[in-house]
């Protein structure tokens, strides 16, 4: 990543295509080696590469012939000399080889990016949904002003 305007905004751009090409190793390029990643799903954190590397291989090996698409929505974020921080609401879709969708989930992201030696890697990422106060169930479908 070398945007230096918007290095948010550029990353997101590498982790859609990442993500549509099911790519292990380029979507795991994007995290620094010590990430720490406050994951919605399956466990309360994951620290490093080695981690993320196993989580992103077991969701883009349940994917078969699936693949997702990535939407950003209400991109925002702030740069302050080598660090960056975004957030934004994601749309996932897993569409099928007609790009028919199949099912599709939205969550909240927030990342934290360094710059080190010209490049910018994610050091922190969390994802969340808001939770129902009845059902104590995650929301996972954005409603724009929600």
């Amino acid at each position: 990543m070398t945007d230096q305007t918007a290095p948010f905004e550029t990353m997101l751009a590498a982790y859609r295509a990442a993500v549509l090409a099911k790519d292990v190793d380029a979507f795991v390029a994007l995290y620094d080696e010590d990430v720490r990643v406050f994951d919605m799903w399956g466990s309360w954190s994951l620290r490093g590469t080695a981690a993320w590397r196993a989580m992103t291989a077991d969701w883009f090996g349940s994917l078969g012939d699936e693949r997702v698409l990535v939407v950003a929505y209400e991109v925002e974020s702030t740069v302050a000399g080598e660090m960056a921080i975004g957030h934004a609401i994601l749309s996932y879709a897993a569409v099928d080889a007609e790009g028919r969708t199949l099912r599709s989930l939205n969550n909240r992201i927030t990342m934290a990016l360094r710059r080190s030696d010209g490049a910018w890697k994610i050091i922190h990422e969390h994802t969340s949904a808001p939770v129902d106060h009845q059902s104590l169930k995650a929301i996972l479908h954005y409603e724009a002003g929600g």
